[in-house]
């Protein structure tokens, strides 16, 4: 893919969010997501309960710091982000409902993605 800027994505609000697919890699079932684009956050979340709707299943917890500032422990585990014709395997981080869904550095170095930091996209 080489130097692609995220031309598919949406803008609101000075934000760019992005549809991928949330694929559980055991058993195919995969859904489509809506995600905040977040080259801050090193991790994507989505929320738990639809991950467990895939019978995704965690494999650890970890600590993160907030954006604020507060230390949160969440459930790890792995599953596949498909987008355009791109995939990943990649750790992803099972969110309570008040976390914000991202898709974060890692998921977007693994796809071959980058955001253009002039334009956000």
């Amino acid at each position: 893919m080489g130097d692609i800027l995220l031309y598919g994505w949406v803008r609101f609000l000075g934000h760019t969010s992005v549809r991928v697919k949330v694929i559980n890699p055991l058993n195919s079932k995969e859904m489509d997501v809506d995600l905040l684009v977040d080259a801050g956050s090193t991790y994507t979340w989505v929320r738990c309960r639809k991950l467990k709707s895939l019978g995704l299943k965690p494999t650890g917890r970890r600590r993160f710091r907030t954006i604020n500032g507060k230390i949160v422990e969440r459930e790890v585990g792995e599953a596949k982000i498909e987008y355009e014709d791109e995939k990943a395997t990649c750790m992803i981080v099972f969110g309570k409902e008040e976390d914000v869904e991202v898709l974060g550095v890692i998921a977007l170095e693994n796809l071959g993605l980058e955001v253009d930091p002039i334009t956000k996209n």
